[in-house]
């Protein structure tokens, strides 16, 4: 019992500077304020367009991450580890740096950009460069807990459902997916979520049109604390919900684990 005493001390202190700015900025909320904010065409677009964004890019993810986060946890190859180390990249790379590097690859300076601007796909200040700047920082999240999921699935009972005839395609559907989809369906939610908080990778390719957190700096820059505290709030409270989601999702798991 003393031990855990002395190492509350220090863990009481994380979680309170973790908890604390939170609960300041929920409490310091003036309502009438925050009502106004709510009823903001420009906020309602805002919102609007990052929970849209963040779930294309979120389903690309889902369509992209899911194959790949399988075969990481089933095939050994050459290079896995280069690989594994790509796909965590973006996890450690600064955000701002990204959105540079983004705008450098899609840009029409670079034979891709150009390409697929004269398909009629731009990405500079378009909806499209936010999709790819939400892609681009969050997709990770996805596929490290959907190969967290997999990994978790023995690869035996896929060896039985061979053994009984059905196909690779059709135990990876009526075997793995089925018995991995609560790590698959927690991952989108962790994208999706990480995906509405993005500002860096996004202010650099897209600033238009504004999503929630470009409006939040461009109110905070212009008008001051005042004005960019609601923004603040109710973009906090989304992201808290998906949270809440999250959690939910992985204690039921444990649950019935």
């Amino acid at each position: 019992m003393k031990w855990y005493a002395v190492l509350f001390l220090p863990a009481a202190l994380l979680v309170s500077f973790l908890f604390l700015p939170m609960a300041r900025l929920f409490l310091s909320a003036d309502p009438h304020t925050l009502g106004e904010t709510l009823g903001d065409p420009s906020v309602l677009r805002a919102i609007g367009l990052t929970l849209y964004a963040s779930g294309v890019s979120t389903l690309i993810g889902l369509i992209t991450g899911v194959p790949l986060a399988y075969v990481l946890s089933r095939k050994e190859f050459p290079l896995k580890g280069l690989l594994e180390g790509v796909v965590r990249l973006p996890l450690v790379v600064p955000h701002l740096a990204a959105g540079v590097a983004l705008l450098l690859t899609f840009g029409r300076g670079f034979f891709l950009g150009r390409a697929l601007g004269d398909l009629g796909l731009r990405f500079v200040s378009s909806v499209p460069g936010i999709v790819i700047a939400m892609l681009f920082v969050s997709s990770p999240l996805l596929v490290i807990s959907a190969r967290e999921a997999f990994d978790k699935v023995p690869a035996r009972m896929e060896g039985v459902a061979r053994t009984l005839g059905a196909s690779p395609w059709r135990a990876f559907w009526t075997v793995s997916l089925p018995l991995a989809w609560r790590g698959v369906v927690s991952g989108c939610l962790m994208m999706w979520a990480r995906g509405i908080s993005e500002f860096g990778a996004i202010v650099v390719l897209a600033y238009h049109p504004m999503v929630a957190s470009t409006l939040l700096f461009e109110r905070l820059e212009g008008y001051g604390l005042e004005y960019a505290q609601p923004v603040a709030v109710i973009l906090l409270a989304v992201c808290l919900g998906i949270f809440l989601g999250v959690q939910l999702a992985a204690w039921r798991e444990h649950g019935e684990g």
